[in-house]
């Protein structure tokens, strides 16, 4: 007998599936944000890790790389 938290957990797991399809269309990183930046060795700060998981770059590298990819 299919109870009221498996049907929950079956929901839930339905969710997250989409929601990461959807991130991995739009082309956004999924996973660990790193700790240090990967071009300057700079830490990367909380805020930033929180706001863009997966991040690998301070925001300074990161705009300078999405800079040299517009041009």
């Amino acid at each position: 007998m299919v109870d009221l938290f498996d049907r929950a957990q079956e929901a839930e797991e339905r969710d997250r599936k989409r929601a990461l399809k959807a991130a991995l269309r739009q082309g956004q990183r999924i996973g660990p944000s790193a700790l240090v930046c990967s071009e300057c060795g700079e830490p990367i700060p909380e805020a930033r890790r929180i706001a863009s998981p997966g991040c690998t770059r301070c925001i300074t590298c990161e705009r300078a790389q999405e800079d040299k990819q517009r041009r």
